[in-house]
């Protein structure tokens, strides 16, 4: 009796070759798109370029008098050691003087910009979009990242310089593992992305998503679980790169004022029902970026029935589970949506910040949700040139909106008038607002203002002594006095409580000064 052979079993059909087809953009399309894409920049960010340092950038390293005294080593002590050297390099160049500042951000911006684009047209290459559409729709995603109005407040603004360099990163570490060379990541790629992403991790601590970006990747276009096995040169030193930037993070949050398991103004589960919203609010701003503000005024939600956050919650569950269901047809509009809730996550999940939302938290997320207007707009049958027309007037509406936006951002009163015309009842855009007019030699509309703020919320040290600098200026001096022993009165209670309190202690060396008690 004959024995029967056994079938021999085929091996699995390998993915999809990384590399893109022969064709496309050249080198020389790619210099001059970026020197468009450099020049518009400066022409729609041209307002707040020539604008004065606003809000928080006046507490940065290099309006210390003695920083520039300082060796380098001094300034990359201490946490974000890459932005603070960034900082540096500023200073060195033009002291004090906002401009090169600026223009450093919108570098950095411009440098993101392009890595968008080799991102998002590698994965339209995975999609099987091809031909003249893949470049135009590339270009499209770049320029809604570059000119989108909602980014203006992580360029315009120097201290969110943090999220420009950080997102440059992150970006030059994705871009370089989807354009390897090899289906199987090799020794060079793992260290070069391990590298990136350390530099991106330790200049803002939301990239720390990037593994699970990567893995994500991996599973929509990479081969799935066998693809996630196959670059195990990738995942095992960037798992445990990931866990050390999870443990720096928590360090990070256990020592911040402003954010953290610790704050007393809103519990996690608070801050988790308050997103909720706060998503709904986000997607609105990229379709519909009206009513932007620096300084948002919403309630929290202290119950998911409060506010709404039910339906919230609700409505992101349903988006998350008809893209998982969709995942197949439509594979770059579901990869978008995972990916804008992923980098979404660090800042609007469950670790409470003080400011329930902030439009330079979308700056990293931009690198998902155009994927979804990308995802259909490849399936418009419409000619190439067509395309590109009616995707141009689209970026030219979004630039001549951020450069509206730019004004605003030009000027700290127009900044802070435009934030009180938003949040009237809110304390700091008028104290904001009140301190601004005082730079400007409007000590009359400061005074008013300061009365308003005092009448929002229990005076504070601050607004005391702000209050009594307005009044000194219009030559009041028995209602100078009056504020200035406030808050000295203040200090002095605050640092019974914090003998550690240095901005306390700074108010009362400058009003015994005022006051002549030194």
């Amino acid at each position: 009796m004959k024995k029967r052979r056994r079938p021999v079993e085929k091996p699995p059909p390998r993915a999809a070759p990384l590399r893109p087809p022969a064709g496309g953009l050249r080198w020389w399309h790619c210099l001059l798109g970026l020197a468009a894409a450099l020049v518009i920049l400066l022409e729609v960010y041209q307002p707040a370029l020539r604008g004065p340092f606003v809000f928080d950038d006046p507490y940065l390293p290099f309006t210390d008098p003695d920083a520039l005294e300082r060796p380098l080593k001094h300034w990359i002590g201490g946490v974000r050691p890459l932005l603070m050297a960034s900082f540096w390099l500023n200073a060195r160049l033009s002291g004090m003087e906002p401009y090169t500042y600026h223009l450093f951000n919108v570098l950095l911006h411009w440098v993101s910009g392009f890595l968008v684009f080799l991102v998002v047209r590698r994965l339209l290459v995975y999609a099987g979009t091809e031909g003249a559409s893949r470049e135009i729709l590339a270009v499209f995603a770049a320029g809604v990242f570059l000119l989108h109005p909602v980014q203006t407040e992580s360029v315009a603004y120097v201290a969110s310089r943090s999220e420009a360099l950080s997102v440059m990163f992150f970006s030059g570490a994705l871009a370089l593992y989807l354009w390897r060379r090899r289906e199987v990541v090799s020794w060079p790629v793992a260290a070069g992305v391990l590298l990136l992403f350390g530099a991106a991790v330790t200049t803002k601590e939301h990239t720390a998503v990037l593994p699970a970006l990567l893995l994500l990747t991996d599973l929509f276009f990479g081969g799935g679980v066998a693809g996630v096995r196959r670059n195990w040169r990738l995942y095992v030193p960037v798992a445990v790169g990931g866990a050390l930037a999870l443990r720096f993070v928590w360090r990070v949050l256990g020592h911040a004022d402003t954010a953290g398991f610790k704050l007393a103004e809103v519990t996690w589960y608070e801050y988790f029902f308050t997103q909720c919203r706060m998503l709904w609010r986000y997607l609105r701003l990229f379709v519909l970026p009206i009513g932007q503000t620096i300084d948002y005024d919403v309630p929290w939600s202290r119950s998911l029935l409060e506010h709404g956050a039910v339906f919230g919650l609700a409505g992101l569950l349903a988006l998350a589970v008809a893209a998982f269901l969709l995942r197949r047809r439509y594979p770059l509009a579901s990869y978008g949506v995972f990916a804008f809730l992923l980098l979404m996550a660090p800042t609007s999940s469950v670790a409470p910040i003080v400011d329930p939302i902030a439009e330079r938290r979308m700056y990293l997320p931009l690198l998902g949700l155009p994927l979804v207007a990308v995802e259909f707009l490849r399936r418009w049958r419409i000619r190439p040139v067509a395309l590109a027309a009616a995707l141009g007037g689209i970026l030219v509406l979004a630039g001549a909106l951020a450069q509206q936006r730019n004004r605003v951002w030009g000027s700290d009163v127009a900044l802070w008038e435009d934030a009180v015309a938003h949040a009237p009842g809110k304390y700091r855009p008028r104290s904001q607002l009140a301190f601004a007019y005082f730079k400007a030699g409007r000590c009359a509309e400061a005074e008013r203002h300061y009365e308003i703020a005092s009448r929002l919320v229990a005076p504070d040290y601050r607004l005391y002594y702000n209050w009594g600098l307005a009044h000194t200026c219009l030559g009041r001096t028995q209602d100078a006095r009056r504020q200035y022993l406030a808050a000295l009165e203040d200090c002095r209670r605050q640092l019974e409580r914090d003998p550690n309190n240095q901005a306390a202690r700074q108010i009362v060396r400058l009003v015994e000064e005022r006051l002549g008690l030194r």
